[in-house]
């Protein structure tokens, strides 16, 4: 029994979840990220599960393994995954929505910090030799928008009371207990939008989050407002961004996540007020040795006890 890994980033500080899947009979197949389908074919027809990054799991993918009972996402966002193809087939799809939601809520609220006190281009110009005095903007006090208060939102949501932050959601399924809880503000988009010092960035990609912010939504917000998407790239029009900070419309952005991954140039990247860094707030010890021990257990789960796994996201019973 095979199972294919294309998560570079899978037991990398600990190698239990590989010990766990031999020790249950799987014999695990280690390929690069970027691996094309012509070096996962020799395998996929022994495969009966995969743990993936950003593999595409499409049909002609799915056609050719006709073993396979689950797709493990390493990580939360499944948008590679063909949801309903993996469903018409009866392949459990799984994901791994909490377990570097600490991870990736401090690198949000570090680019809010960094994106506020300009800390990327402070440190460009001195190594320089400029010893640049640069004016920047406070955080304390400010108004924080979240949008998508969910596992990581939440937590965006309470390192922000260590700064005084007067914190907003908008959340197509708000959770008003928690808000209430933590004296968070639900809102509509447009009045998040419009009075936010700060956005923050917590949604998957779906047909509903493609393009949220684009040139108009980008003009809505203060002229002295930041952008920060740690969420997913298509969740931000990149040309109109690009354009709104080349304008000055707002006043900066920082992502972690773009449409097209890996990148070694874009227009955004030639821009002072943007920080751009290579999808890495999830990469933390601990949240990835977790991501990894949650995707074996659920293989285990679900081909060696016959049992449905937890968090599956195409909605298969």
């Amino acid at each position: 029994m095979k199972v294919i890994c294309t998560s570079p980033s899978f037991a990398k500080y600990d190698a239990t979840p590989i010990a766990t899947l031999q020790q249950h009979g799987f014999e695990l197949i280690m390929l690069p990220a970027d691996a094309p389908l012509s070096a996962l074919e020799p395998h996929l027809a022994n495969t009966v599960a995969m743990i993936v990054a950003f593999t595409d799991i499409n049909q002609e993918l799915l056609a050719l393994a006709p073993q396979l009972k689950i797709v493990c996402k390493h990580g939360v966002g499944v948008d590679n995954i063909n949801l309903e193809a993996t469903r018409a087939r009866g392949i459990y799809v799984t994901n791994v929505p909490d377990a570097n939601k600490h991870a990736v809520a401090d690198f949000a609220f570090a680019l809010i910090l960094n994106s506020a006190r300009q800390i990327t281009q402070a440190t460009i110009e001195t190594r320089a030799g400029s010893w640049p005095r640069i004016f920047a903007t406070d955080v304390y006090g400010k108004t924080l928008g979240i949008i998508g208060l969910g596992n990581i939102g939440k937590q965006v949501a309470l390192r922000a009371t260590g700064f005084n932050m007067r914190v907003i959601a908008f959340d197509f399924y708000p959770d008003e207990q928690f808000a209430a809880e933590h004296g968070i503000e639900f809102v509509t988009l447009d009045q998040l939008t419009a009075t936010s010092d700060f956005i923050t960035l917590h949604m998957p990609l779906t047909d509903k989050t493609h393009n949220l912010f684009d040139a108009a939504r980008l003009k809505r917000m203060k002229k002295n407002a930041f952008l920060i998407n740690a969420s997913r790239g298509g969740v931000v029009n990149e040309q109109d961004l690009y354009q709104a900070l080349l304008d000055n419309v707002i006043a900066g952005a920082a992502a972690d996540v773009f449409v097209q991954e890996p990148l070694s140039e874009h227009p955004l990247f030639t821009l002072g007020n943007f920080i751009p860094t290579a999808h890495i707030a999830g990469y933390t010890d601990g949240a990835i040795s977790a991501i990894g021990e949650r995707c074996v257990s659920q293989i285990v789960q679900c081909i060696q006890q016959g049992e449905r796994p937890i968090n599956v996201m195409n909605g298969l019973e």
